[in-house]
């Protein structure tokens, strides 16, 4: 008898382990999942650059993408950028909507995005500028709900198209997207990681559909998008 007691603690150890091994592989087998099924229904909706180019979209979504400064987009930034102008002035949509963190007024997306794009060609007043797009999700829910979009080209570089096209449509968004990989971009192991989490936490929030920070007046891609310029941003974001 005693000696079952003594084995006893090393029995309800291996146990727990095996437990534990069990949930972490469930875990792994479901975020893994997750992941190949986002991917797997976008992957039909990413076009080529002539596809995008006779699109026909109310808008071209530009999502941000970080700063190296006040004034100079990213690498990353500036390609999607520089996609996004040259699908609009080729024709793919009349509109070019900026969507960014502007959350601070040291830091600001979205100005340097319309700049950027009006130096390439873009007029200013076809540029609108989304100040509270401070994640993928948010940037969707914004163009649909607050600039009334209804069909869409996003760009973005394509291993983050996949997430930005699935949210998109599971929201109601007859969206598509323009990959903007106009060169080779650093620690692409550790984006792909990251993006992998970032695609198992938006599966959950197209399901919930959170609101996101800001929504405020709606604002017509059928106007100037000057309405959107920092002196209306106030109102624009709805504070």
């Amino acid at each position: 008898m005693k000696r079952k007691e003594k084995h006893a603690p090393k029995k309800v150890i291996q146990r727990l382990l095996l437990a534990a091994a069990v949930l972490a592989a469930l875990g792994i087998i479901t975020v893994a999942g997750i992941n190949f099924y986002v991917v797997g229904q976008s992957r039909e909706y990413i076009l080529t650059e002539e596809d995008c180019k006779a699109f026909g979209a109310d808008c071209i979504l530009v999502l941000g993408c970080g700063l190296i400064d006040a004034e100079t987009p990213s690498d990353m930034l500036a390609d999607r950028v520089s996609q996004g102008t040259a699908l609009y002035l080729a024709g793919a949509a009349p509109k070019l909507l900026m969507s960014g963190d502007h959350g601070r007024e040291e830091y600001d997306e979205v100005n340097v995005m319309k700049a950027y794009a009006v130096r390439g060609g873009a007029a200013r007043d076809d540029v609108f500028m989304d100040h509270a797009g401070f994640s993928t999700y948010e940037s969707m829910v914004r163009a649909k709900e607050v600039f009334g979009a209804k069909r869409v080209l996003i760009v973005t570089q394509q291993y983050h198209l996949f997430r930005a096209v699935y949210i998109a449509r599971q929201l109601g968004l007859d969206a598509y997207g323009c990959p903007s990989d106009l060169r080779s971009y650093r620690s692409p192991v550790m984006r792909e990681i990251r993006e992998v989490a970032a695609r198992n936490k938006d599966f959950f929030y197209c399901i919930f559909k959170p609101q996101p920070t800001y929504l405020g007046e709606k604002i017509s891609l059928a106007g100037s998008g000057a309405v959107t310029d920092d002196e209306n941003t106030g109102r624009f974001l709805g504070v």
